[in-house]
C-alpha cells in the first residue's frame, strides 16, 4: 500500500513538471509570434507614407498585423509566423480571415493577403537542443485563385498545401517589401 502510494505521488509529480514545462513552451512560442508581429509593425512605420498595427490576440478573428498606405491607396493583411523548425504552417482558416479583412476595404486599390515567414537563426533539434543557423524571411503574396487551404513555408522558401489530401507546392509571390531588412528575403 505504501509503495502503491508512492509510484502515485511520483507519477503525479512528473505530470505536473511536464504540464509546467508544456505551459513555458506554449508562452515561449506565443513571446515569438508577438515579436515578430511587433518588429513588421515596427518596420512598416518606420517607412514614410506607412502606418502598421497589431489588431489583437488570435482569438479575435483578425489578421496579426494590418499595413495601410493611404497615399499609394494599398492594403496588407498580414499573417506573421516565426518559429524554430524547418518549416512553419498557415492554418487555412487564418487565410480566410486575411481575405475578408482585405475584400471588406474596397475603397484601396491595391489589397494583399501577406504571409510573413519568419526563421530563427536557431534550429530546433530535441527537447532544449539547439543548433546554429541562417535567420531568413519570407514575405509571400496569397494568390486568391488558390483554393484556401492549410498551408506552409520551409526553411528554403518553399510554399506548400494539402491539395485533394495530397501534398503539394504552390508557388507565391515573393513581395519587396518598403522596409530594408538585413536578412534573407528569398532563397
Amino acid at each position: 500500500m505504501v509503495l502503491k502510494t508512492k509510484s502515485l505521488s511520483i507519477l503525479k509529480n512528473k505530470e505536473k513538471i511536464k504540464s509546467k514545462n508544456h505551459r513555458k513552451a506554449v508562452r515561449t512560442r506565443r513571446q515569438r509570434g508577438y515579436h515578430w508581429e511587433d518588429t513588421i509593425v515596427k518596420r512598416f512605420n518606420s517607412v514614410n507614407d506607412w502606418n502598421a498595427f497589431r489588431l489583437g490576440s488570435p482569438s479575435t478573428a483578425l489578421p496579426d498585423v494590418l499595413a495601410v498606405n493611404n497615399t499609394k491607396s494599398t492594403i496588407f493583411t498580414i499573417e506573421a509566423k516565426s518559429g524554430t523548425t524547418n518549416s512553419l504552417p498557415v492554418p487555412e482558416d487564418q487565410i480566410e480571415r486575411c481575405l475578408k479583412w482585405i475584400n471588406i476595404f474596397e475603397i484601396y486599390k491595391i489589397r494583399k493577403v501577406i504571409l510573413a515567414f519568419k526563421f530563427l537563426s536557431k534550429k530546433r533539434t530535441g527537447l532544449g537542443t539547439y543548433e546554429s543557423r541562417e535567420l531568413r524571411e519570407f514575405y509571400k503574396v496569397w494568390d486568391p485563385s488558390i483554393p484556401i487551404a492549410k498551408c506552409s513555408c520551409s526553411y528554403d522558401g518553399q510554399i506548400f498545401t494539402q491539395i485533394d489530401g495530397k501534398r503539394q507546392e504552390i508557388h507565391l509571390e515573393d513581395l519587396p517589401m518598403p522596409f530594408k531588412t538585413k536578412f534573407r528575403n528569398s532563397a
